[in-house]
């Protein structure tokens, strides 16, 4: 929290709810008195909290990955409001969100190990860009490739792009390797409100296999962890020419998002997935069947008044947004089942599981 800004201030009330005073606004021109906005989520953190603090609240969700779920965490908000530190973060106790997930799939992939589950995962990265999906893991030439979005069906009911290399990821090691080369392919570019925008929306997938012979059963679950490109008005942005095509392609799909969001919680027949890539590809975590959680990422600063309020309306919007009828684990028999019980893959503990359940329904997180 930056109190000293006096014009416009975010306050933390609680752990859980949150206040912004900022001029108020008529017909989008500001006037000279200022208006008080309280919001609630989840959980709200404050500057002071560490990539830790923030990972701890959804550790155990991103773990449910490995008991055959669909996972979908978001990051939010305006261009350089800190999405992509929280989401890649730096090194050593800095670390984002992504390296932290990997670290503890793989943590609890090989405890589970000891109770006859065989874990095998693979990765890929991509990017969406002016409406055009890019493999970050080929960058260059195979750009100008075609990558279609399939059927959740041929890939065990997750998210699925043909075409986009896979690699397997077996060490966290490996994991850092594949994120360093695909962030260091993504589009980014100068624009008056941060000098190393983001110029599209980041993916990181992970497909997760788990087998137990004995059991005779298979899990396929996957984590989906999305990097939103920054919203920005275009009067703020300074934009023109093709960052200009960039900004309105970026808030158009923003704004497709919303509009699901919106469709959902009115519980309308018809869901728009298609009317943009990103809804489209995420459509098999969005639609009911997985457990999607989203980061709200907020400035204090005085200029950036009114984008912040957007953000946070945008977040309430969501938070009130119940996803439908409940995640679902996809579980396979293998062809030499067995009649003794399997046990129970997920290591997490009683409480973890309804924490899961929770954020899967209740999705906004607001991150000061």
């Amino acid at each position: 929290l930056k109190e000293q800004f006096t014009e416009a201030s975010v306050a933390y009330v609680d752990d859980v709810s949150m206040k912004l005073t900022a001029p108020s606004t008529n017909n989008g021109s500001l006037n000279p008195e200022t208006k008080d906005w309280q919001f609630g989520f989840d959980k709200v953190f404050t500057d002071k909290s560490s990539q830790s603090d923030v990972f701890s609240e959804v550790s155990q969700l991103v773990q449910s990955a490995l008991d055959g779920y669909k996972v979908c965490l978001f990051s939010y908000g305006q261009t350089g409001s800190g999405k992509t530190h929280t989401m890649l973060g730096g090194q050593g106790d800095s670390k984002g969100i992504i390296a932290r997930s990997v670290e503890k799939i793989i943590e609890a992939s090989e405890r589970l190990e000891k109770k006859g589950w065989k874990y095998s995962m693979e990765a890929c990265f991509i990017e969406i860009y002016n409406e055009t999906v890019r493999d970050l893991l080929q960058p260059g030439t195979a750009h100008s490739q075609k990558y279609s979005i399939q059927n959740p069906k041929t890939a065990g009911g997750c998210p699925f792009v043909a075409n986009v290399l896979r690699e397997p990821v077996d060490s966290v090691e490996a994991a850092n390797s594949l994120v360093r080369r695909a962030s260091a392919a993504r589009a980014v570019e100068a624009t008056q409100m941060n000098d190393t925008s983001s110029r599209s929306h980041t993916i990181f997938m992970l497909y997760i296999t788990g087998i137990h012979k004995d059991a005779g059963q298979k899990l396929e679950g996957c984590l989906n962890l999305v990097d939103l490109a920054g919203s920005e008005r275009v009067s703020r942005s300074g934009a023109s020419g093709a960052r200009l095509r960039e900004t309105c392609a970026i808030n158009k799909s923003l704004s497709s998002l919303g509009d699901v969001f919106t469709a959902i919680g009115a519980k309308q027949k018809h869901i728009p997935f298609r009317n943009s890539k990103l809804t489209h590809l995420l459509a098999p975590c969005l639609s009911g069947d997985g457990k999607t959680l989203m980061f709200v990422n907020i400035s204090p600063e005085v200029k950036d008044a009114e984008e912040t309020l957007c953000s946070l309306r945008f977040a309430s919007h969501v938070n009130a947004c119940e996803l439908g009828r409940g995640a679902r684990r996809n579980v396979k028999a293998l062809e030499e089942t067995t009649n003794k019980p399997p046990p129970t893959p997920g290591s997490m503990k009683k409480p973890a599981r309804r924490v899961a359940s929770r954020t899967a329904t209740r999705v906004s997180k607001a991150r000061i």
